[in-house]
């Protein structure tokens, strides 16, 4: 077993003390595999065995994909006619009984849980997410490279996209308009739908684009993202569409100091609470607390949500090569909603704003 990836899950394994781990197709068996695999009908488990070469449950389609990713291992293949019963029991001879076996359990299906306990006979099923977070926590060169592609496509659209922004437009449409420049500069599948949210609706952190029209000094909050080789962006920028309202102008204000804050309190060996303490400390000083719902950020790389989170009870210490987000809101019920979201790398002496669009108020839409 010499294959470098193979080496860090064993090591998270025995770590944890698992006898092995059991993936089903996410980003961390596209981490390991450098095949994106999506979660299907069709069940695909792979089992990644201490002191051995993986054993997988394959559909045959996929066989010739899986047997290519460069990492030796056994595969069984089964085929829409014979089903996947006969696959799983050839698997049951890695003789996990009363084994520990660690599943991520905020993918694993139920119908993959239920073939384990039937076919691996009695093997203990271990929840394994925070663990298997250690395998994608730190970005090496070439997955800062990813992320800064990524970032430069939705820096580059969004900028192409403010030109086109007039009053009388529907969120649904300024969302389909960043939709398509995102791909005409490049971008990959998009790791979340876009949020376009005009007016009042600004005030639902994670609210659907609909068919709300932009109308002059309202807000028009953006949060949007792509990919470049996998990796992620994840941005959100608030405007106003023509002159603003003061009250637009005060909370964004706010918002603007303490996604400044959060920023600066970041570096190597600070805990991740500290920076939500910072960008949270801004907010409440201005009695805007409760108005501030969420945490101040989360890790991205591969997915857009991932570890670490910036969040108050998070003492996890930040390394270099840690990327996450840092995107404070204030969001007043039916008035106004303001977000700005930067994504950062962690460097050996401090840390790195990856995003770098324009943080000011801009009036657009004129």
């Amino acid at each position: 077993m010499t294959h470098p990836k193979l080496h860090q899950i064993h090591e998270i394994a025995a770590a944890a003390g698992l006898d092995a781990i059991a993936l089903v197709p996410g980003a961390n068996l596209h981490y390991l595999t450098g095949i994106d695999f999506h979660l299907m009908e069709r069940p695909l488990v792979v089992f990644f065995v201490l002191g051995r070469d993986p054993v997988a449950v394959v559909p045959s389609l996929e066989e010739a994909r899986l047997a290519a990713c460069g990492i030796p291992m056994t595969l069984f293949p089964w085929s829409d006619s014979e089903g996947f019963g006969a696959a799983f029991a050839a698997a049951a001879a890695l003789r996990l009984r009363g084994k520990r076996v660690g599943v991520e359990e905020l993918r694993m299906r139920v119908l993959e849980a239920t073939l384990l306990d039937e076919y691996l006979l009695g093997a203990a099923l271990v929840p394994a997410g925070q663990a298997l977070a250690a395998l994608r926590l730190r970005k090496d060169a070439d997955a800062v490279r990813a992320l800064r592609e990524a970032i430069a496509i939705s820096e580059a659209a969004l900028e192409h996209l403010l030109g086109q922004v007039r009053p009388g437009m529907t969120e649904r449409e300024v969302a389909g308009l960043l939709t398509v420049a995102q791909l005409e500069r490049g971008g990959g599948k998009h790791p979340f739908e876009p949020i376009a949210l005009a007016g009042p609706n600004s005030a639902l952190p994670h609210g659907e684009p609909g068919e709300r029209r932009l109308a002059t000094g309202e807000p028009l909050l953006l949060d949007f993202g792509t990919t470049a080789r996998g990796y992620a962006s994840d941005i959100t920028r608030t405007f106003s569409v023509g002159e603003p309202s003061p009250r637009l102008v005060e909370v964004y204000e706010v918002v603007r100091a303490a996604n400044e804050a959060g920023r600066a309190a970041a570096g190597p060996g600070v805990p991740a609470q500290d920076v939500d303490r910072a960008a949270r400390r801004v907010i409440e000083d201005t009695g805007f607390g409760p108005y501030f719902t969420h945490r101040t950020g989360h890790g991205l790389g591969m997915e857009a949500h991932e570890g670490p989170n910036i969040v108050e009870g998070n003492a996890q210490v930040l390394e270099p090569g840690m990327v996450f987000t840092v995107e404070p809101g204030i969001y007043l019920p039916g008035e106004v909603g303001v977000r700005i979201e930067d994504d950062l790398l962690i460097t050996p002496d401090g840390a790195e704003s990856l995003t770098t669009f324009l943080r000011d108020l801009r009036i657009i839409g004129a």
